[in-house]
């Protein structure tokens, strides 16, 4: 791989047929400014939203994917979030930024047992997660979890009660480093990494995460504005006279 990321594509290497954009500008200057937008976003930025501020013809996907390749060595890597995109620290040289990180206060058991059963099973409502867990499962738990930013209220469920849904968020795949959902590990890998006890039931199974976190299901409604006011996620309407 080239030293220079600009001198690694030609011109006309990251451009759709009969684009005209080049007319203006090139790949390398294309580079620069998809980096300008990543590095001053303080959230992942979507490939939409990047194509909406760049030139008409850019072919984002390609930009990105050099960029990736650029960055995969250097102590900052390009990762998609989520389906978005960030800079983020090597997570080889991850421990480098604990001496200067807040010290955080350690999920108790029940949290941890939640949100695990949130991200495998989601979406998923409060009386799923007891008859899961076996246990009641306590309002206190469940406002940790949504203080760290790492579950959210999704829907209500079209049952009787039309209990409220509960799901993961971009902040909790950004935190665990994962792509998608569908890359929480396995079995396996849990096994192998001491999380699971050698001597588990023969037809245990952890379940495989298929929905995406960001659209409902056909068993979910969306959250009205009268949701959002009793969950204390809107303010609430002022009638005048």
């Amino acid at each position: 791989m080239a030293d220079n990321i600009h001198d690694t594509l030609e011109d006309d290497e990251i451009m759709e047929p009969g684009a005209n954009w080049t007319a203006r500008i090139g790949v390398s200057e294309a580079l620069r400014m998809v980096e300008a937008i990543l590095f001053a976003s303080a959230e992942p930025v979507t490939e939409k939203a990047l194509q909406e501020r760049l030139p008409s013809g850019v072919d984002v996907p390609a930009l990105l994917g050099e960029l990736q390749e650029f960055y995969a060595k250097r102590g900052i890597n390009l990762r998609q979030v989520g389906g978005a995109w960030a800079f983020r620290t090597a997570a080889d040289l991850a421990f480098l930024m604990n001496r200067e990180a807040v010290q955080q206060k350690k999920l108790s058991r029940a949290a941890l047992e939640v949100l695990a059963i949130i991200a495998y099973h989601q979406p998923v409502t409060r009386a799923e997660l007891e008859d899961i867990r076996g246990v009641e499962t306590s309002k206190g738990t469940l406002d940790v979890l949504m203080e760290t930013g790492w579950i959210k209220f999704r829907g209500r469920r079209r049952t009787p009660g039309r209990p409220i849904t509960y799901g993961t968020t971009a902040s909790f795949l950004d935190h665990f480093g994962l792509q998608e959902v569908r890359d929480l590990p396995g079995i396996d890998e849990l096994r192998g990494a001491g999380l699971l006890s050698a001597r588990m039931p023969a037809n245990f199974a952890v379940p495989v995460p298929t929905n995406d976190p960001d659209e409902l299901t056909e068993d979910e409604d969306p959250l009205t504005d009268i949701d959002l006011e009793e969950l204390g996620l809107l303010t609430p309407r002022v009638e005048h006279d």
